[in-house]
């Protein structure tokens, strides 16, 4: 009996199903707050340098602030204090003349920074001193968490396949609690950097375990909800994380409160079933046998399980190279890997370079949240309307027209650059949005988390080169945009080429994909196997 038949028997969306995704959502709930945690905790408050020591002459402590800030730090053709540089010597004279003084010698920061803590009471930067010849380090925090990201989607994919996905959920919850609580209490930048490298690891797990457990366990016609669901826990996410952070000012503390629902995520795991497709691809089937009876037993058809009837599929490990042994897998993992990194590319490209909203930070935050709640409305409409396939171009297209659009558009044109901007953000979105689900429902069961890892892996690549694209507006003020447009177009006609899965069977092994002229269809293969 094919498992989707099975599975309808026993009711593939039930009560059952209603538990399991509440428990993913719990659990997917911070992943956005730890993957923008650096927008808050390595913010870089305004800060000059520290002239307390000059206090030692009479002069300069009888002067008022203000005063004491005029003759010892100079001033920048934009009216600001300089960041990073100080007189070699306090110019008294400047109090009784108007000129800025930017002729005058100077001198880098001999006594550290003062910072301004009217947003942020302690970030990164005023824990360490990250800014001028150490801002380097500031932002490799977050180059740092995405290699562990990329290497621990790759690492969890693996051994989600090999051990199963609910223990390797169980770990993933586990050590990224553990490896981001000790982050906030790091004494050292090298000692914040490992704990951080180690808490991407881990927590990318929660990202790609739940995501295919949640699919694995629904029917056909459900996955698009499950999907979208699941897509929307990081969209929620998104905007509490702001209200958390400004309420939470500091960064230790900042920390500590986006990884504490873990907690309940770990209590509630004890309820978080196997999946039974994984037991069944490795020969476990008395295991799958009593998950499926608690699934019809809490949805309520406990007589269907009588007749259940399960077929081993094979029992033998996989690896990342049964994506490439065979033709049609190679192919598969080709193209797929590269939607992957043309979405996320063109998504984060998109979220690191919108401006204009003249907003505070939580404010922008919180309206980067909101504009992809409509874009996830509809994607859950036209994934059954039109396909996964079609709606993954389609959006990935309009992405690629948006930013083309931005590229014509005067700079002056401020407000009409930010709503093609933010609609260009929204098609990213669901993009997103559906490449995950359509991930899960291309790839077979015995290398299903595998493939998730792999893609996993391939879109944390072009988060990482996202920021260096940006900086290619040094060369040519509108060539970020025309690349972040290209990567777009690129990955929508090579999601063209990807067969489409509405209302198909999961494929099961590897077999099934390289037998087959499409994807699976439950109609034939039921009309089969009677």
């Amino acid at each position: 009996m094919k498992f989707e038949n099975l599975l309808s028997d026993i009711n593939g969306f039930g009560r059952f199903q209603v538990m399991i995704i509440v428990i993913s959502f719990i659990g997917r709930f911070t992943l956005p707050c730890h993957f923008m945690l650096n927008n808050f905790i390595a913010a870089v408050p305004s800060h000059h340098c520290d002239v307390s020591s000059l206090d030692d002459s009479e002069v300069f402590r009888n002067l008022s602030w203000v005063e004491k800030l005029a003759v010892s730090i100079p001033v920048q053709k934009d009216g600001t204090l300089s960041s990073c540089t100080m007189f070699a010597e306090p110019q008294y004279h400047l109090l009784l003349n108007s000129t800025n003084g930017t002729d005058l010698p100077t001198v880098s920061c001999q006594n550290g920074w003062v910072y301004d803590n009217t947003t942020f009471k302690s970030t990164l930067t005023s824990q360490w001193d990250l800014v001028c010849d150490k801002k380097g380090k500031n932002k490799a925090t977050v180059t740092i968490f995405f290699i562990g990201v990329m290497f621990g989607a790759m690492t969890f994919g693996s051994l989600s396949d090999r051990y199963g996905r609910r223990i390797m959920l169980l770990v993933s919850y586990v050590f990224g609690m553990l490896f981001a609580v000790a982050s906030a209490f790091s004494t050292s930048y090298v000692m914040f950097a490992v704990l951080r490298f180690f808490t991407g690891f881990c927590i990318t797990g929660i990202v790609i375990v739940s995501a295919v457990l949640s699919v694995e366990w629904v029917s056909i016609e459900h996955r698009k909800l499950v999907g979208v669901i699941d897509s929307l826990s990081w969209t929620f996410g998104n905007a509490a994380f702001a209200g958390i952070a400004y309420l939470v000012n500091d960064w230790r503390y900042l920390t500590v409160s986006v990884t504490s629902p873990l907690i309940l995520a770990i209590v509630t795991w004890r309820w978080m079933p196997e999946s039974a497709r994984w037991l069944i691809a490795n020969g476990k089937l008395e295991q799958a046998h009593k998950y499926l009876k608690k699934c019809a037993k809490m949805n309520q058809r406990k007589e269907s399980t009588k007749n259940l009837e399960l077929t081993l599929f094979l029992n033998r490990p996989y690896s990342y190279l049964d994506l490439i042994r065979t033709p049609k897998m190679r192919r598969l993992a080709l193209r797929t890997g590269t939607v992957w990194f043309c979405v996320a590319t063109a998504f984060y490209g998109i979220s690191f370079n919108i401006t204009g909203f003249g907003l505070n930070l939580y404010l922008t935050q919180f309206t980067y949240a909101v504009v992809e709640l409509p874009a996830k409305g509809l994607v859950y409409f036209l994934l059954d309307k039109i396909g996964r396939r079609s709606t993954e171009v389609g959006s990935l297209l309009l992405v690629g027209v948006c930013l083309g659009i931005n590229i014509l558009i005067p700079r002056d044109m401020s407000v009409i650059r930010t709503v093609v901007a933010i609609i260009g953000k929204g098609f990213s979105s669901a993009s997103f949005a559906t490449v995950v689900l359509y991930n899960s429902e291309l790839y077979p069961t015995v290398v299903r988390q595998n493939g998730m890892g792999y893609n996993s892996f391939m879109a944390r690549l072009g988060v990482s080169l996202a920021p260096l694209i940006l900086l290619l507006e040094d060369v040519w003020r509108e060539l970020p945009q025309v690349v972040l447009c290209c990567v777009a177009v690129l990955g929508g006609m090579v999601a063209r080429t990807l067969p489409e899965t509405r209302n198909r069977c999961l494929p099961e092994t590897i077999e099934d994909i390289e037998q087959m002229h499409g994807p699976l269809d439950c109609i034939k293969l039921e009309a089969e196997n009677v």
